[in-house]
């Protein structure tokens, strides 16, 4: 087993090697599911924009900036590409006509629908072949935590 070193400085040794490892797994799997499907040219930028607005609702370029942790001229760029193949659309927002909302269209959740149920497809039969039951319990237990931790 590798040592770690704790670049987290006032954090357990323990704490700082489950970041570690978290995120090597993490980045790992992403990777994995990544592969499973087609990802229609879409950079993990715009995948992420198109995520939020389908999982938070519909938004302005501002907020999703804001949500995104990115510039508002990063984030219209790639309103703009989502809009161009169709995955989102704009329209005027009631309470102010001056301002545009952006919302998945039903071809963006029919990508997102595809992108969700290969990489579940993948995910499932590879935790199926290589967990027991108890191992099975435990990862669930550890997406609970894992949420909870994100949530925070």
């Amino acid at each position: 087993m590798r040592e770690t070193s704790n670049p987290c400085g006032g954090v357990s040794e323990s704490s700082a090697r489950a970041a570690h490892d978290l995120r090597v797994a993490f980045s790992r799997l992403r990777r994995r599911m990544r592969e499973t499907y087609d990802p229609g040219d879409l950079t993990p930028s715009q995948t992420s924009a198109l995520s939020r607005l389908d999982k938070d609702g519909e938004a302005s370029v501002s907020e999703l900036a804001v949500a995104e942790r990115v510039r508002h001229q990063s984030a219209a760029t790639t309103v703009g590409v989502l809009a161009e193949r169709g995955l989102v659309a704009r329209r005027a927002d009631p309470a102010d006509g001056r301002r545009q909302l952006v919302h998945v269209t039903e071809s963006g959740h029919t990508f997102l629908e595809e992108r969700r149920r290969a990489g579940e497809g993948w995910l499932s039969g590879a935790v199926e072949a290589q967990c027991t039951e108890e191992e099975r319990r435990t990862l669930i237990e550890a997406a609970a935590l894992l949420e909870r931790i994100v949530r925070s």
